[in-house]
């Protein structure tokens, strides 16, 4: 068995394991000849990851043969923190069944690879009716805006209007963002950076409310590699986010709705 990956730098696996990170402890990664794909849910079942790495984004790739292998994130976020921006990061299995992880060109780890716990993971197949595009870090300031008062966001999407609200013990608000270019909003200027949603489309008017517990941490964990998010829900289903990233490709993210009862 042939396997080995190596990064040019190591901001990618960084984004990777923190995105990770957010839902579980341990993780099993499969590799084949097209790459590195990771996909798993939250104990409580409430949201899931899903991660395509391919081969060309490597420096270096080989795997000739399909493989899993587990780790444990805590122990392997420790080691990939230890790489400065520029260092590469070379990824490998040994004959005994370690993970050897060559940071830069002089630090050599060697960790405990786990028995592989993951079952097949289905992703949600549903037909969403509505389709927005979000600046990152404008998403991230709307998550932190609704915080302040309330544990759950709430999006409606009527039409070019897009409006983030929440509420809790100590009150309420409500953030209303049109579409770059449009002057439905009732903005003297639609185009500020304060009133940018890059993209809507939409077949019916849908409502949507997520916890912000699982939300923010993962936007917070891939915000400084994609510059947008894309969020695909309809009412009462599971909100899908997609974050596009140059050298990782891309990482889905979907998470169950609040139903009130």
């Amino acid at each position: 068995m042939t396997f080995t990956a190596k990064t040019s730098g190591s901001d990618d696996l960084k984004t990777i394991i923190s995105a990770i990170s957010t839902l579980v402890e341990e993780a099993t990664f499969d590799a084949t000849a097209e790459g590195i794909t990771f996909r798993g849910m939250d104990p409580s079942h409430v949201a899931l990851i899903d991660i395509s790495w391919p081969n060309s984004a490597f420096e270096k790739y080989e795997c000739d043969s399909d493989i899993k292998f587990g780790v444990r994130i805590d122990e392997f976020s420790k080691i990939i923190k230890r790489a400065d921006k520029k260092d590469s990061i070379d990824i490998s299995i040994s004959d005994d069944n370690k993970l050897l992880v060559t940071v830069g060109r002089n630090k050599k780890y060697r960790i405990r690879l786990i028995e592989s716990s993951a079952t097949d993971t289905p992703l949600p197949k549903i037909p969403y009716d509505t389709k927005i595009v979000v600046p990152t870090t404008k998403f991230d300031k709307v998550l932190g805006d609704v915080q302040v008062v309330s544990e759950y966001l709430t999006i409606r999407v009527a039409g070019n209007i897009v409006e983030f609200s929440g509420k809790g013990d100590s009150g309420e608000v409500a953030i209303e963002l049109g579409v770059s270019g449009s002057r439905d909003s009732g903005s003297d200027d639609a185009n500020s950076s304060d009133n940018i949603i890059e993209e809507v489309e939409t077949k019916t008017e849908s409502t949507g409310t997520y916890s912000l517990e699982y939300l923010n941490p993962v936007i917070k964990a891939v915000g400084g590699a994609t510059s947008r998010v894309t969020c695909e829900f309809s009412s009462a289903k599971p909100l899908r986010l997609e974050c596009k990233i140059a050298n990782i490709g891309r990482i889905h993210f979907y998470l169950a709705p609040r139903v009130e009862g």
